[in-house]
């Protein structure tokens, strides 16, 4: 699967992600892979409707079987938080009480600290059709809530861990910014280099008879030249366009005629000079 690579180190640590009676398997499963995405790996499962072990989660879970195997079933909320120093609870829909009221980036930095602290903590989500009720609410320390369109605020159970656990991951990352992977170093083209390219495109061009009328070549060459340097090239890339260029020398066109675009038509100078300066 791609992204997956089994020969590096699995991270599986973090809070807790605690479903009040989720209905759908397939739904567990989502969860479990938004879980290992982000190295998140302890699930709990409050009364599940279709019962648990679920072939219909493990299939959904799209390989993150140590999520799966790993999960706990509770017959109640209050079983399943027992263990947890702290805990919050999701939701899209204001609630009455004296709860803080955290955005998920707060949150996020606050169970890491109750981690790096050495506490066990947990994060609610609801059922699929009604969410959390004030009751499991209740049990929470803190809520934590996400900016959603307010008309339309209602998220996917697996895109609410989703968005939970990818604020997680990056609560313990030093450089936000930084990525997993760069761009391979390449070395910027030389002055040498870039000439070069340019006589080999116009040389290609001009025995196609692309310069058209003769009295336009000079402004053709300083148009079709200023749009090649517009942007800087790399050595690998020049050669790259070098090799496109070699491969049109070796071809003719279909019609047989080398002045002839790839319409048959014959480009000329003024057409040219239109679609660079616009006049």
């Amino acid at each position: 699967m791609a992204g997956t690579n089994s020969e590096r180190d699995m991270i599986a640590e973090g809070p807790t992600i605690i479903l009040v009676e989720p209905q759908l398997g397939e739904n567990i499963g989502m969860v479990a892979r938004a879980m290992a995405n982000f190295g998140l790996a302890e699930l709990r499962l409050v009364n599940p409707r279709d019962g648990w072990p679920s072939e219909k989660a493990r299939a959904a879970a799209a390989k993150a079987d140590h999520v799966i195997d790993g999960t706990q079933v509770f017959g109640t909320l209050e079983e399943a938080l027992a263990d947890l120093n702290f805990v919050y609870a999701t939701t899209a829909r204001q609630r009455d009480g004296f709860k803080p009221v955290r955005s998920p980036v707060t949150a996020a930095e606050t169970l890491r600290q109750h981690f790096r602290a050495g506490a066990k903590t947990g994060i609610l989500f609801g059922r699929e059709k009604s969410g959390l009720t004030n009751e499991d609410v209740a049990l929470a320390d803190e809520i934590v809530t996400f900016p959603v369109n307010p008309a339309f605020a209602s998220l996917n159970i697996a895109q609410a861990v989703l968005l939970m656990s990818y604020e997680w991951m990056k609560s313990g990352m030093s450089d936000v910014t930084a990525t997993p992977f760069q761009e391979v170093d390449q070395a910027p083209s030389t002055k040498e280099e870039l000439i070069g390219f340019f006589e080999h495109i116009e040389e290609a061009l001009d025995a196609r008879n692309y310069f058209h009328p003769p009295h336009k070549k000079a402004k053709m060459v300083d148009n079709l030249r200023a749009v090649l340097s517009r942007r800087a090239f790399t050595s690998p890339e020049i050669k790259v366009m070098r090799g496109v260029v070699s491969s049109l020398d070796r071809f003719r066109r279909r019609n047989g005629d080398p002045a002839a675009g790839v319409s048959g038509q014959i480009v000329t100078g003024e057409e040219q000079d239109a679609g660079c300066d616009g006049k």
